[in-house]
């Protein structure tokens, strides 16, 4: 049985999707936190139980006779986010795994400028001490977040934002879709994947070109020093932490954190990655 987390969330539930095209629904069961969410899934055959990262025994229950475990990482930071996964991990070696599998990022390092992708090399240290068989899929930076950056200036044109640096920005269904493949696979990766990432890593100078191209208007890309930018996201409201965190994406960037481009997704999926262009125009006609 594979068992998969977060079954509900944006990359979770994709995956989910991409594996009942694979194997049967009784080989595949979700741990989510409102089980009510995945009533569909039940529907169709899927094994439902109720799991938290902050509840330990709700998660041995969850993986419960799992060959493989996919953990999707949490959408926290710091010690808060690495707790919740030490409790996940230690909760699928009680319940007698086989296979852990993680949702990580390309950049993934203790000394990254980039706190998410130090909380993931902090996990993938407790996943190796485990003594388990684990694979930590190092998938793109997800476009989703460019699409973020770049919607105050949908309407505007101009898109003020810090100096940045090439980054692979990679799609949500194309990394679902390597992770079933990954997961029906089993064994095929021992540790972290290679990047799996899009076709191209893009600036955002590139980004505004093709946001014109999509448009069928002029976009201007304006270089915002540092602390304007965090000053302008607290004057919005948005909390420091956050300020600070969506700031670090520049700063990572800028350092090359994010550049490489390999063909292990393309491999995996058995195409060209969808890319930046196409996920804009379906982001921005949806």
């Amino acid at each position: 049985m594979i068992i998969v987390t977060g079954a509900t969330g944006k990359l979770g539930r994709r995956i989910v999707e991409r594996l009942l095209k694979r194997v049967p629904a009784d080989r595949l069961g979700v741990s989510v936190r409102d089980p009510r969410k995945a009533q569909d899934l039940a529907d169709r055959g899927v094994r439902v139980r109720q799991g938290s990262f902050d509840d330990p025994d709700s998660l041995v229950h969850a993986f419960e006779g799992a060959a493989q475990a996919l953990l999707v990482s949490l959408d926290r930071t710091g010690d808060a986010c690495v707790a919740g996964h030490r409790t996940a991990i230690d909760a699928a070696v009680k319940a007698g795994v086989g296979r852990i599998l993680y949702t990580s990022q390309m950049g993934a390092a203790h000394d990254s400028r980039f706190q998410p992708c130090r909380d993931h090399a902090r996990t993938e240290d407790l996943l190796r001490a485990t003594g388990l068989p684990w694979t930590s899929l190092r998938n793109g930076f997800y476009a989703a977040s460019a699409l973020q950056f770049l919607e105050p200036s949908r309407h505007s044109g101009d898109m003020g934002l810090p100096a940045d640096g090439p980054v692979a920005w990679t799609g949500h269904d194309d990394l679902a879709e390597a992770t079933a493949a990954i997961l029906t696979d089993e064994g095929r990766f021992e540790g972290p994947t290679p990047a799996l990432t899009g076709p191209a890593a893009l600036d955002f100078d590139a980004v505004a070109g093709l946001a014109a191209q999509a448009a069928g208007r002029p976009f201007t890309r304006t270089v915002v020093p540092d602390d304007t930018f965090r000053e302008q996201a607290l004057s919005h409201g948005v909390p420091a932490p956050a300020a600070d965190l969506m700031l670090s994406v520049f700063v990572a960037g800028r350092e090359g954190e994010f550049s490489a481009v390999d063909p292990t997704l393309a491999e995996l999926i058995g195409r060209e990655p969808v890319g930046f262009r196409t996920l804009l125009e379906h982001a921005w006609t949806d």
